[in-house]
């Protein structure tokens, strides 16, 4: 992307940054729920993809998926033989994130946040916690109980529910709750659609002891296509983020309007992945189940008619 030609001079960050942003921008396309859809007021929008720049980023850079040439790195201030260290690189980004708050951040992405947390009044505390599950994907890769999957859902997606509320102005105490337990579902779904992907980058989503109790070992997770006992494991999961799904459902009927439309989308989104991944079988090893449009309005329809 920003390698040049021969006899060109090399692209500097600085004439890189607005290509990174829109690319960093345009994977807002393959979330699984909209992140900042056409009928919300324009402001929102704004702000709202201004937050999903830094958790795509944060989450690039924890893949090791930022565009090829290094200007990411060079950007945060990092030295070219240190731009492959992922912890590193996150490292900087905390320190870049924290000159949002009291000084002028180096990469664009964050300069476009400035705004929006000012405007908001956005604490730091929920962007720390994505830079944190982002450092805990580099020092940790199994998680042994369901317990300890929760609590890095907690950094790794609740963080996100409660970026949305903040950006609205709509958070209290129990809404957070409902949307700590929708974040956490969304996050297992994603989780158990990307079985096959995460194994690749030798991480396991799936808790240790239930794999145990079903008899599932982790040569089970390399293969092209499920056998029973995964299965099993992925439908046991799946029902796990179905009942998180309904914990916090009612989070869309605390609210109205514009917003009650985008947390509904949040919710259908999930509920129509699991009914992807059932309808798949639960052999989520071929590739992502992901839902389709019609299914995607399905659900949120239900959801707004207070049906489910």
């Amino acid at each position: 992307m920003c390698r040049p030609r021969p006899g060109q001079r090399p692209v500097t960050a600085t004439e890189a940054a607005p290509g990174l942003e829109r690319a960093t921008l345009d994977k807002a396309a393959s979330e699984n729920f909209p992140v900042a859809p056409f009928f919300l007021p324009r402001a929102w929008r704004d702000d709202l993809m201004a937050v999903y720049g830094f958790a795509r980023l944060v989450d690039d850079i924890g893949d090791g998926d930022l565009a090829p040439g290094g200007a990411d790195a060079r950007l945060l201030g990092v030295s070219p033989a240190a731009a492959e260290d992922r912890l590193v690189l996150l490292d900087a980004f905390e320190a870049d994130l924290r000159r949002v708050f009291d000084g002028t951040p180096r990469h664009p992405l964050l300069r476009r946040l400035q705004p929006t947390v000012r405007r908001r009044g956005l604490t730091p505390e929920p962007f720390l916690g994505l830079i944190a599950a982002n450092r805990q994907d580099q020092l940790v890769s199994r998680y042994e109980t369901y317990d300890d999957l929760l609590a890095y859902c907690e950094l790794s997606a609740n963080p996100v529910g409660r970026l949305v509320l903040g950006v609205t102005g709509t958070a209290t105490p129990e809404r957070i709750r409902l949307s700590d337990a929708v974040c956490t579902a969304l996050q297992i779904v994603e989780h158990l659609q990307d079985v096959a992907e995460d194994l690749g980058r030798d991480r396991i989503y799936l808790p240790a002891a239930d794999m145990k109790r079903f008899h599932v070992q982790e040569a089970d997770l390399g293969v092209k296509t499920a056998g029973a006992s995964v299965r099993s494991l992925v439908a046991y999961e799946a029902q796990r983020a179905r009942d998180l799904l309904n914990e916090g459902a009612p989070l869309v009927g605390s609210v109205h309007g514009r917003l009650k439309l985008l947390l509904a989308g949040f919710v259908a989104g999930g509920r129509a992945a699991i009914r992807a991944i059932a309808a798949a079988e639960y052999d989520v090893l071929p590739g992502p189940p992901r839902p389709g449009k019609v299914q995607l309005l399905r659900e949120a329809g239900v959801i707004l008619r207070g049906e489910g």
